[in-house]
């Protein structure tokens, strides 16, 4: 690997942060781990400095001995700040994946300063944001400053991925391996269950988006027989790879960026870097555009597929809370769910088993007190569960209830039919 580039040590790199900064931090695969790390080994040097992202792998920022130096300014939960975010050490803005990059172009959120892991320079001395356009492009547009750490494992990936290396204020190489997520692993029988239920609503034709977690990489192994399907989607993982790979997914349908996949972030294993890897196909683009309703609606028979923590009888969705309690955030399901609507022949979808690992229902009478309501009664249409789907469009509340109540968990039904009984009197 050439390295004619100047390089500095992490701790020349993190000096360049100073107290009341507000610091962006690249996400997801794609965040610089050793950099974090020694901007808490810093910590002491600094008061009152801010850190935006969304995502985080393989870093903690939950230590209490944090509290005074940072401030958790979460723009989406992940465990590494959970319990920060839940603190008086840390918030979450509620705020439409496809809108973050407004918060940093609007000086809403003015960055001082954007940590990023990137690719190599190339011959043209460009490297790629790599696992992680989303949100980091418009971060790197705007930052005063920004910091890179530069991995020879971090992809390149092609579309809206390239920032020249002299645009860099301090540059560090390091060679560590991305962090990884196999979302094949620990799924349930019943995900497994939901997986082939959604595969059914997909039609040949379809596009795809794909949610978080073991749920979309279980519809996606069921999709062996589907035609001309195309993916345009805030995420994929490594259970898209086959489907490419055999040109079930082949994009040919698709009026917006048609013949590639388009993408803003990617999460899995070594297995999908390297697929991704300088790969003509791959598109991962701004979140802003990728994530516009507007643009979604274009595409043809969009099939988006989210998941929840609890549906109540009525179609509203909590996926960001569990009561008042901040688990992750808005995200992209709206996007997505209104973008699918608008398309044409589209498919908005929310599958989740229908109870938790103890047994508890996930479809219930009422939200939990202060659960935030992600997709409105309004948006909801498909409603998918182990033991069945079902469209709440153009339906009453009473026949919603009813609709829902038949693909809840059986041991359970008796109840849910006896509170909806109570509340709608039919």
């Amino acid at each position: 690997m050439q390295r004619q580039h100047s390089y500095v040590s992490a701790n020349e790199a993190i000096a360049l942060i100073q107290s009341n900064n507000r610091v962006f931090i690249h996400g997801s695969a794609a965040t610089p781990i050793h950099l974090v790390n020694q901007l808490k080994e810093q910590k002491d040097r600094l008061h009152n400095v801010e850190l935006v992202a969304i995502t985080l792998q393989g870093v903690d920022l939950n230590d209490e001995a944090l509290k005074g130096h940072f401030y958790i300014n979460s723009l989406f939960v992940s465990d590494s700040i959970r319990k920060a975010v839940n603190s008086d050490r840390g918030d979450y803005v509620p705020v439409f994946l496809s809108e973050i990059p407004s918060l940093f172009i609007k000086n809403i959120l003015p960055l001082d300063v954007a940590i990023i892991q990137v690719s190599p320079p190339d011959k043209h001395g460009y490297c790629s944001l790599g696992t992680s356009v989303d949100i980091a492009r418009a971060a790197v547009n705007v930052a005063k400053k920004i910091i890179a750490q530069v991995n020879p494992n971090m992809p390149r990936v092609h579309g809206d991925a390239f920032v020249p290396f002299n645009k860099f204020d301090a540059a560090v190489w390091i060679d560590e391996p991305l962090p990884e997520v196999s979302y094949a692993e620990g799924s349930t029988e019943a995900n497994e269950k939901i997986g082939a239920v959604v595969a059914e609503l997909i039609e040949d034709g379809a596009t795809l988006q794909l949610g978080i977690g073991t749920i979309p990489d279980s519809v996606l192994k069921n999709l062996s027989n589907h035609k001309n399907l195309g993916l345009h989607t805030e995420m994929f993982s490594d259970g898209a790879i086959k489907l490419i790979e055999q040109e079930i997914i082949n994009n040919s349908l698709k009026k917006i960026v048609p013949g590639y996949c388009v993408t803003s972030f990617l999460l899995g294993t070594k297995k999908l870097y390297d697929f991704v890897d300088d790969n003509p196909i791959i598109k991962s683009l701004d979140i802003g555009y990728v994530n516009d309703p507007r643009v979604i609606s274009l595409n043809p028979k969009v099939t988006a597929i989210n998941s929840a923590i609890e549906v109540d009888i009525t179609g509203q969705v909590c996926s960001d809370s569990i009561g008042s309690y901040q688990y992750s955030g808005i995200g992209g399901q709206m996007d997505f769910i209104r973008g699918a609507a608008l398309s044409e022949g589209g498919k908005p979808i929310i599958a989740l088993p229908s109870t938790t690992k103890n047994g508890i229902s996930r479809i219930v009478p009422f939200l939990k007190e202060g659960a935030g309501v992600v997709t409105t009664r309004g948006h909801i249409h498909w409603v998918v569960t182990e033991y069945g789907a079902v469209n709440l469009f153009g339906l009453n509340m009473e026949q919603r209830a009813k609709a829902l109540i038949k693909i809840a968990h059986p041991d359970h039904q008796e109840f849910l039919e006896r509170k909806s009984f109570e509340r709608f009197k039919y």
